[in-house]
């Protein structure tokens, strides 16, 4: 617990230096481009993030899961390298395919498809989870979020250029794709520090040989990876599609202020996994302890929005766009769910279950696309927020019900439904963990 605390403040000073200068240059955005052209502006970057969110595996946790045996990561890394180069070439197709068309269901046109298609490969060159993976690996938590804090910066300078000298959407992108390209260059170098990359080891067939569960878990992390970029960037195209670029606009800036409670729990998920991994039996009380905390923080961010949300929408937007306060509000709710929730999902994963992860989180959010149009006719951004808000409440009640699941069905399987004395009280303990989770 004690280097988990660490680990994770180290992913919150990281994360606080971005929030900081988030506020920078969202400003500089919606105030320079106005309502519309902050609209089409998010719509592009939420396409690139789309289309990197789905060809994009979540090599990271591969390393982790096969490179902290005896045999080290070498076998891991080259496998994970080798799923990077193919969400390249995946990818790159996936976002001509999507971003020539986009013309046909969301408000973009002209030069903007090419600015889409530009700014979505681009993203997809930087994919880092890979070193990512060799840091959290080796703990290297400090390395890490050092090497993050690169995007953040770039983008508050640039945006800051940009407002002087190229005021349009396109010098926006550009700012946003050279932060991408600046933070890959930073995590590569520096985890080459203390990992060296052994280029024989690149294959796509190597350690699937020796895991034959291998391809499975790469399936089932490359969709929840997928859904969870879906769950913020889609929602967000879908909202442009359905109500145009202001709309978008509007829900972009709710949800960036809003929702910044569903970053923290992906730095907590991502700071919980490879210790769930490593603790095994002790992973249920280590989740339990995670959730416990994430639900006191919960709680009070959501009463700092309640209380301050309007003020910063208004110091940091603009009065043009106070009414998605109560957009901000449910989205600040639906964020302390999802905070609640990530290291419940991280021990579905941990525990070999990444399919079952999958699935609870995937129903949940094709309910919330196939009711979003009725919700925004019926509330306009505040019924797309509440729609986001259902589907993580849905979810994380998923993760609940399956770890139950999980504790019973571990009682059930032992050999001749007798286990040792010392078995049966770590499996008791096991299972009073779930019930107080």
């Amino acid at each position: 617990m004690k280097r988990l605390a660490t680990n994770i403040g180290w992913l919150l000073g990281g994360r606080g230096i971005n929030a900081v200068l988030s506020l920078v240059y969202l400003a500089l955005a919606t105030r320079t481009l106005g309502i519309d052209g902050f609209g089409t502006f998010s719509i592009i970057v939420a396409m690139g993030q789309v289309i990197t969110g789905i060809a994009n595996f979540q090599t990271w946790q591969f390393i982790i899961r096969w490179g902290a045996g005896k045999e080290g990561p070498g076998q891991a890394t080259g496998f994970a390298i080798a799923l990077d180069l193919l969400s390249v070439a995946g990818g790159t197709v996936l976002a001509a395919v999507l971003c020539f068309t986009a013309d046909l269901w969301l408000p973009l046109s002209g030069e903007t498809l090419w600015i889409a298609f530009g700014y979505s490969v681009i993203s997809l060159l930087s994919i880092r989870a890979t070193p990512i993976g060799l840091l959290r690996l080796n703990f290297r938590y400090d390395l890490a979020t050092l090497a993050d804090s690169v995007q953040p910066v770039i983008r508050a300078i640039g945006a800051v250029l940009a407002a002087f000298y190229m005021p349009t959407v396109l010098g926006f992108v550009i700012t946003w794709a050279l932060s991408e390209v600046a933070v890959a260059i930073a995590t590569w170098l520096v985890a080459m520090r203390d990992q060296r990359i052994d280029a024989s080891a690149i294959s796509l067939t190597r350690l699937p040989r020796q895991h034959p569960g291998a391809w499975t878990f790469v399936a089932s992390t490359n969709l929840s990876g997928s859904l969870l970029v879906a769950n913020k960037q889609f929602i967000l195209l879908w909202v442009g599609a359905v109500g145009g670029e202001a709309l978008a606009g509007g829900f972009r800036v709710a949800a960036q202020l809003g929702q910044a409670l569903v970053e923290l729990a992906k730095t907590i998920s991502k700071a919980i996994f490879p210790e769930l991994v490593h603790a095994k039996d002790q992973a249920m009380a280590i989740a339990r302890r995670m959730a416990n905390i994430a639900l006191i923080g919960g709680v009070l961010a959501v009463l700092l929005s309640l209380l301050f949300g309007r003020w910063v929408i208004v110091i940091i937007a603009g009065e043009e766009l106070r009414g998605v306060y109560w957009a901000m509000v449910i989205l600040a709710i639906a964020g302390a769910i999802e905070l609640v929730g990530a290291s419940l999902e991280s021990l579905l994963v941990s525990a070999e279950r990444a399919g079952t992860a999958f699935l609870v989180r995937a129903i949940p959010l094709a309910l919330a696309i196939i009711f979003m149009e009725a919700a925004m006719d019926w509330n306009g951004i505040k019924g797309a927020a509440l729609a986001v808000m259902f589907a993580s409440a849905l979810a994380v009640i998923g993760f609940w019900v399956a770890i139950l699941s999980q504790s019973r069905i571990r009682i059930v399987i032992e050999p001749s439904g007798e286990p040792a004395e010392g078995e049966a009280a770590g499996l008791e303990e096991r299972e009073r963990d779930a019930r107080r989770l």
